[in-house]
């Protein structure tokens, strides 16, 4: 999270912000003795203001000059440049200085109000590792120079300098650099680690998986970099508008100092200190960042949890949104199915089935295989040895068991047993029951009888519960999209309070179901792994992925990832984008507002260029203020 503290302690620190205030400390003072009736004699203090002008604002001299040269009257520095040229011609020497030293505040305001936003990307940037120790060698060397497979060193205390696979070694490794978590995990032989993570405890050995500059850290700044560099649909409209503004504010400024003049007898120095005024007020430098400012801040905030948001728009589009699409497999599971029951039949106890089971399904490379295997081994059973395996592709397995008194065993789906038993309504009882809680059943049988059957489930996550009920606060109607067959799809939906559910979908099926949520909703976000799931994932107005880190099928998928996978974070994404709607409405609505009126009273002759300039930074300061508020949403 930023440190605002921090932030503005390094702004007092900045000596161009320093030398502003000093300045304009020093031409206020003058100012107020102007007001009170004392001024400097014109000998003095025209060249006195004119070096302190050029000295403050040069660049902005030199930039509305080089407007004026290329007729670009939609440039804000020209304009200023006119008010301040204007100024000195009618003796307002001061006011002359006033408006570039304000002008020039507000602009580094500004540059700090975004700089103070992109805290988090350069926060990433600055702790990408520059060296790594390859083994083959003996020494460090550039990251730069190191090739894929290359073996490094990595000592505790020390940063990993490059994504790779733990060779040799255990450690717990601190991800927060990129994913936002506070508690390190712990990391063994053949686990990914991913650079600029701290090694915390112990001494690893990685082999390279890939180079710097396609690692997983440096694919995060390069998004989050691109984020910042696409605006918001609010931010292409206010720099549209801007752009037709301030021509039209210097074009009416001119009208308004030459007409009265010409048509109703006032002096044209009091006409032309009017326009001066009216273009220093009509400036929109407030309205002009309103948008960037707070669309970088909640970028910011985001990566500093671990989430990417590819661009403003998405942010703006979050905070509309009425409906949650959601995957179920990988998404609201784990995608790991493990054993829940093992019912035993006859004689059998349950250690002999899960042993013999395991047995077999240890010859297999299918995942409910695999969790069956890893069920009995949590369980410290012996695996039974087995020969003459054999796949039914599709079905199951059969093979010879070596400790069980009847060898031959068959082992899969209902429908390959019945090609060979009958399956007595006992069995067939309990499996309607656990396919009804939405569970995958496994039957397991001899020749002569079914010894017991398995029941498998994708676990669901833990935080899918609270994540639930927090969209349902916020009125978000959460949906459920999954090609998962009915039963299961139910069974999960009813655990975590999803109502609205749709199942047996194909890709194309969930892309149609998309369109008919945004019939019904309008603007729909959706939630998905990235890969099965893209096609909902690009006609949705928001497409989300719970990205495994390293993924970049699923990191390039999604306009927003979160790579710490906690479903946690979708109603604090709803809550930011919301914030950002509401802030950048504030900000734009203040802006106008305030040169509405000073407008106002620059035409009926009530103002002046120090109380214009005045009020346009002190409108550029709120903004920017309000906008960095949004770095503290949680």
């Amino acid at each position: 999270m930023i440190n605002l503290e921090k932030v503005s302690s390094n702004l007092i620190k900045d000596r161009k912000f320093r030398w502003l205030i000093f300045s304009l400390l020093i031409v206020a003072i003058f100012e107020i003795l102007s007001l009170s009736g004392w001024s400097l004699p014109t000998v003095i203090a025209f060249p006195v203001f004119l070096i302190v002008t050029i000295a403050i604002g040069y660049k902005t001299i030199v930039n509305g000059l080089k407007a004026l040269s290329q007729l670009n009257f939609k440039s804000i520095s020209l304009l200023i440049v006119i008010a301040m040229f204007g100024a000195f011609y009618i003796g307002k020497y001061i006011e002359a200085t006033i408006v570039i030293v304000l002008f020039n505040l507000a602009e580094k305001l500004e540059e700090h109000g975004i700089e103070t936003s992109k805290a988090a990307l350069r926060s990433l940037a600055e702790r990408m590792p520059k060296t790594a120790f390859v083994k083959r060698l003996g020494h460090v060397i550039a990251v730069e120079e190191v090739n894929i497979d290359d073996e490094i060193i990595v000592k505790p205390g020390e940063m990993i300098p490059l994504d790779g696979i733990i060779t040799t070694g255990f450690t717990a490794v601190d991800e927060a650099a990129i994913t936002g978590e506070p508690i390190p995990k712990d990391k063994m032989k053949d686990d990914l680690v991913f650079a600029g993570t701290l090694n915390k405890q112990g001494y690893i050995e990685v082999r390279v998986t890939k180079q710097a500059k396609n690692t997983t850290l440096a694919k995060i700044q390069e998004i989050t970099s691109q984020a910042f560099q696409q605006k918001a649909q609010t931010h292409k409209f206010i720099e549209t508008f801007s752009s037709y503004y301030t021509p039209s504010i210097i074009v009416l400024a001119f009208f308004w100092a030459i007409i009265p003049p010409y048509f109703f007898s006032v002096p044209f120095r009091h006409s032309l200190q009017e326009a001066l005024s009216l273009l220093v007020i009509a400036c929109p430098c407030a309205l002009v960042i309103s948008t960037p400012v707070s669309i970088y801040s909640a970028i910011g905030n985001a990566a500093s949890k671990g989430i990417l948001i590819k661009g403003g728009r998405y942010l703006e589009a979050l905070g509309k949104i009425k409906a949650i699409a959601l995957d179920k497999t990988r998404t609201l599971t784990f995608g790991n199915p493990a054993v829940t029951d093992v019912i035993p039949f006859g004689q059998q106890t349950r250690e002999n089935i899960l042993s013999c089971a395991a047995g077999i399904e240890s010859q297999s490379e299918h995942p409910l295989a695999q969790s069956i295997v890893q069920a009995a081994q949590e369980e410290n059973l012996a695996l039974h040895p087995i020969e003459n395996f054999q796949i039914k592709v599709g079905k199951g397995a059969q093979a010879d068991c070596l400790v069980c008194e009847d060898k031959h065993h068959c082992i899969g789906k209902l429908e390959l047993i019945l090609e060979e038993h009958q399956v007595p309504n006992e069995v067939l009882e309990k499996i309607n029951f656990l396919q009804k809680e939405g569970k995958t059943v496994i039957v397991i049988c001899t020749r002569k009888e079914v010894e017991g059957v398995i029941g498998l489930q994708d676990k669901i996550r833990p935080e899918c519960v609270q994540m639930v009920d927090d969209i349902k606060k916020l009125g978000i109607t959460p949906v459920m999209l999954t090609g998962d067959h009915a039963t299961s799809a139910f069974a999960v939906a009813q655990k975590i309070g999803i109502e609205n559910v749709k199942s047996n979908l194909l890709p194309e099926d969930k892309a149609k179901a998309i369109q008919e949520l945004l019939s019904k909703y309008g603007a729909v976000a959706m939630v998905g792994d990235g890969i099965n799931d893209a096609p909902a994932l690009a006609l949705s107005n928001v497409g989300i992925t719970m990205s495994e880190l390293g993924s970049d099928t699923a990191i390039g998928a999604a306009s927003i990832v979160i790579l710490n996978e906690h479903l946690k974070y979708l109603s604090f994404l709803v809550r930011l984008g919301r914030k950002v709607v509401k802030t950048i409405r504030v900000n734009t609505v203040l802006a106008i507002s305030i040169k509405v009126i000073f407008i106002t009273l620059a035409l009926i002759g009530m103002s002046n260029l120090a109380l214009a300039i005045f009020a346009d930074v002190g409108v550029t300061l709120i903004v920017i203020l309000n906008s960095l508020r949004l770095t503290k949403i949680n």
